[in-house]
């Protein structure tokens, strides 16, 4: 299945949001506003978090999926609708399509998450698992589309959906009248498009400020070369924004509107999940963290009040899991230590007694007893600490040193 080029498609202007929104009343939730003490103090300005995490299936994809189910006509209803997703659009097509009454058809990738499936489901779709990775899931829903008649509802590359999106911004607008910057994950590049049109329609002096993960960043080079340019292989545990290519139609009102598009590395990924869940109590994507880790990695340059949208929840507990670990470690609190140690009895519980001292939280213990390294009453002692932070860091190896333990590592 192909789709039309971008001067084909009808513009997205103000009009289509508000009317997007007064759709969207009862539907979805005006989420809510929640300021953030500790990035303020970075920032030097009041941080705001637009909380569409708790959106209704946790994201804001139910908003444009609904606008572009809504605006089907009769007989498009009757033939169904199909999408694909890895999780966010899939439960946004499924409740909107129950909602509407339409019969949907979702493929999602082999390897999805299981409680995004297992919600997909729940909110009426027929899910149908297909492919490694999102491509090939996205091929067998067009292949779907076209054998069956069935609508196809793009993730992002469509004026409805872009419309819907944009009500993100008009309720900024409504709840934070004096924003100066707004800071969105992009991927394909929908959200931002929305917001960009609905915020610079009624308040052009807002900075729109995009960010994209470094190992996913599709839009740097596409705005450069000034078209829709492919990456190979994008690679970033921030799945809602991982999507290799922008979308053409979100492609050029980013162009035209977004004032600016950043990346963010993994770790600061990583660092703006944790504060998200330690500070604002909040349970946050990798991709709805995006624009707290843009936030995180250059503090000052950002023109306050600013809002901060998170855009997604649905985070797989395994992944929380792993992202939490890598978080903790790139905030510097945790501590890896080899120490020489003499191997006689006592001298491991010694050991581990100056640690509880020092208040470092033992995670893991192995000793090395062969290596040809050491000494014939040498023993090797590596250490997986949990720390306070950096500083903390720094001051258990200072003290064990003092103590006269070799710390070689």
């Amino acid at each position: 299945m192909t789709f039309s080029r971008p001067d084909t498609f009808r513009p997205v202007i103000l009009d289509d949001v508000r009317g997007a929104q007064k759709m969207l009343s009862g539907v979805a939730r005006v989420t809510a506003m929640e300021g953030s003490r500790h990035l303020s103090q970075l920032v030097g300005a009041p941080v705001h978090f637009k909380c569409e995490n708790l959106q209704r299936t946790g994201s804001f994809k139910l908003r444009g999926a609904y606008v572009r189910i809504a605006g089907l006509r009769p007989e498009e209803r009757a033939a169904g609708v199909v999408a694909a997703s890895a999780g966010n659009h899939a439960q946004g097509v499924a409740l909107a399509s129950s909602l509407l009454g339409v019969r949907s058809t979702v493929f999602m990738p082999v390897g999805a998450p299981l409680p995004k499936v297992a919600a997909t489901q729940e909110y009426g779709a027929d899910v149908r698992l297909y492919g490694q990775v999102v491509d090939e899931t996205m091929a067998a829903a067009q292949e779907y589309a076209d054998e069956t008649g069935a609508v196809f509802i793009h993730p992002f590359d469509h004026p409805d959906i872009i419309a819907g999106q944009g009500t993100v911004g008009l309720e900024i607008l409504g709840q934070c009248p004096e924003v100066r910057t707004i800071v969105v994950g992009i991927g394909g590049g929908g959200l931002a498009a929305g917001i960009a049109v609905a915020v610079k329609a009624v308040r052009p002096d807002v900075r729109v400020v995009g960010v994209q993960a470094e190992g996913a960043a599709a839009y740097p080079p596409s705005l450069a070369a000034g078209h829709p340019v492919s990456i190979d292989t994008p690679v970033t545990m921030a799945d809602g924004i991982k999507v290799g290519r922008p979308g053409d139609v979100p492609f050029h009102i980013i162009n035209e509107l977004v004032d600016e598009v950043r990346t963010v590395s993994e770790d600061a990924l990583s660092s703006a999940l944790l504060l998200c869940l330690e500070r604002a109590k909040l349970v946050v994507e990798p991709a709805g963290a995006s624009p707290v880790a843009a936030l995180l990695s250059d503090p000052k340059s950002f023109r306050g009040p600013v809002v901060a949208i998170l855009s997604g929840g649905n985070v797989d507990p395994l992944l929380m899991q792993r992202i939490l670990r890598h978080g903790m470690a790139a905030a510097g609190r945790y501590l890896s230590l080899r120490l020489r140690l003499t191997d006689r009895p006592g001298a491991l519980a010694a050991l581990l007694g100056s640690l509880s001292v020092l208040d470092a939280n033992v995670l893991d213990v192995s000793h090395v007893r062969t290596d040809p390294r050491l000494g014939l009453t040498e023993v090797e002692v590596e250490l997986q600490l949990e720390t306070k932070g950096p500083e903390h860091c720094d001051e258990v190896a200072a003290a064990l040193r003092g103590a006269g333990y070799t710390v070689v590592g």
